[in-house]
């Protein structure tokens, strides 16, 4: 058995899909999930806005001993998902420790831009 590593709560406060791309690159944006415990990480996604209620509770598992990225364009919640070109920010809940990246591709322009950074954790007593 592989131990939990990481934090259960994360938190990525400037979430923006940006709305259009040029090129071949489509913008977008991920939350990286890195779970090296032989246990699946069971995980809660609640999208908060600056005017309007949140997208609370989106599921998803990250298999024990695997990566996944998820595109925050396919997180939705009964029919509700994160519009394009709005901010937004990020609660990533899990049962068991992991650790959580954010990356942004920006290709609003033909000088494409990348940004990626470990989400906050918060430590729990």
């Amino acid at each position: 058995m592989f131990e939990a590593y990481g934090e259960k709560i994360w938190y990525i406060p400037d979430g923006y899909i940006p709305p259009k791309s040029s090129g071949e690159l489509i913008s977008h944006e991920s939350i990286c999930v890195l779970n090296r415990s032989s246990v699946d990480a069971e995980l809660s996604i609640t999208i908060f806005f600056e005017d309007h209620e949140p997208i609370d509770n989106i599921s998803a598992v990250v298999p024990g001993r695997r990566a996944y990225h998820i595109r925050t364009s396919s997180l939705a919640k009964d029919g509700v998902s994160i519009p394009a070109g709005i901010p937004y920010a990020i609660e990533v809940m899990s049962s068991i420790p992991v650790i959580v990246q954010y990356s942004r591709l920006d290709s609003t322009q033909a000088e494409n831009t990348l940004m990626s950074t470990i989400a906050y954790p918060i430590k729990q007593s």
